[in-house]
């Protein structure tokens, strides 16, 4: 570690520097921090006594804590968050990992959804946390195929494939039971009304049937594609946790779990990180607002664009205890590396987006006595389809 004080540091800094240099050699060695540790690893203009003088006082103050009376210190979560408050616009990063970043990220497709799925899973790996993503809504997106999965005597499964790589599903109800082979022709039929290439022979009642269902799940399609409150969320990773000894208790994980489970939460966040259009860091009790159990948890997050505009924010959670500068680094990378792709594609494939619009609730709620006529009609509609 690299001389992290000057030689003569001025007394009312020399508090800080020694936490935060505590902080660093902790996140690299993962053990309890002695005073003569500290004074070999670039503290070596203080004495151990001074040394230790100064973590008895950063632990009256909380910052620090002693596992055994005779071993070293560990950070609190309270140490994290002021180191990571001290940090977070001097993030650290090597030119390899740029170069590396870039060449994993770059790509220009017009399969835009699919991508941010394959950038969530990819910044699972490279940060070795548990990563979201939201996403806006891209148009000219259509259909290119059409499954159908039996679950039971009444429902079907049906799975929408998109142009873009988006898989949205269906639950279809039906009033009697299939055969795997009326439910392949029904998938046949769908298919034929997407494409028009091969028409399955029907008799007319499956027809009269096919046609019910297709209308059914074209109105539900166009619905939903067109009218949503929330950004698209993609999740992945939450795996990478298990290599933390820090959630090999199973209280820690499971209240990393209820964070990420929760995709409320997780939009809330990064809506949050969006609006303030930079990087912003949660550790420990920060995240009591979203999460009550979710205080052995850190979160950082930071918007991506489109051209000039914020489309979108993606995450991190991991323990309290992960490298802040070097993940600070990667994420601003790997933000700039998603914004020049995507502004890529959206020009070159002629794709537009769209962000959310407030739920029918929330509207009427923001505005009383306003009757949404068309939210009625669309369902007298889907009632139509039914019967």
């Amino acid at each position: 570690m690299k001389s992290l004080i000057p030689k003569k540091p001025a007394k009312d800094q020399r508090e800080k520097l020694i936490l935060f240099g505590l902080v660093e050699l902790y996140l690299q060695t993962g053990k309890p921090i002695g005073s003569n540790t500290l004074r070999e690893n670039g503290f070596e203009s203080l004495s151990s006594a001074t040394i230790r003088n100064y973590f008895a006082k950063l632990e009256e103050e909380g910052y620090v804590k002693q596992q055994h009376s005779s071993g070293g210190r560990v950070p609190t979560a309270l140490a994290y968050k002021a180191f990571a408050d001290a940090f977070l616009d001097q993030p650290r990063i090597s030119l390899e990992e740029i170069k590396e970043i870039k060449h994993a990220l770059s790509k220009e497709t017009r399969e835009v959804a699919a991508y941010l799925l394959q950038v969530t899973e990819k910044i699972s790996e490279i940060t070795r946390c548990a990563a979201f993503l939201s996403a806006p809504r891209f148009d000219q997106d259509f259909i290119l195929e059409i499954k159908l999965v039996h679950i039971d005597h009444s429902r079907l499964l049906c799975v929408f494939v998109t142009d873009f790589g988006l898989i949205r599903t269906e639950i279809l109800y039906t009033n009697k039971k299939l055969s795997s082979f009326t439910i392949k022709r029904l998938e046949a039929y769908f298919n034929w009304r997407l494409n028009g290439i091969e028409r399955p022979n029907l008799d007319p009642e499956e027809e009269t049937f096919g046609a019910r269902l297709y209308k059914e799940l074209m109105l539900r399609h166009i619905v939903s594609y067109t009218n949503f409150s929330a950004e698209d969320l993609f999740q992945a990773g939450f795996s990478k946790l298990l290599a933390y000894p820090d959630f090999n208790d199973a209280a820690a994980l499971a209240s990393g779990l209820s964070l990420f489970e929760n995709k409320q939460m997780l939009r809330k966040l990064l809506t949050t990180t969006s609006s303030e259009e930079k990087l912003t860091c949660w550790v420990g009790e920060d995240l009591l607002p979203f999460s009550p159990e979710a205080s052995a948890c850190s979160v950082i997050a930071i918007p991506y664009r489109i051209n000039q505009t914020f489309c979108g924010a993606f995450g991190i959670l991991g323990p309290n205890r992960i490298p802040y500068r070097e993940l600070f680094g990667q994420l601003q990378q790997i933000s700039d590396s998603i914004s020049a792709s995507l502004t890529k594609s959206v020009y070159k494939f002629k794709i537009s987006f769209r962000s959310p619009k407030p739920s029918n609730l929330e509207f009427q709620q923001n505005h009383p006595g306003f009757l949404d006529q068309s939210q009625t009609l669309l369902l007298e509609d889907q009632t139509t389809c039914l019967k």
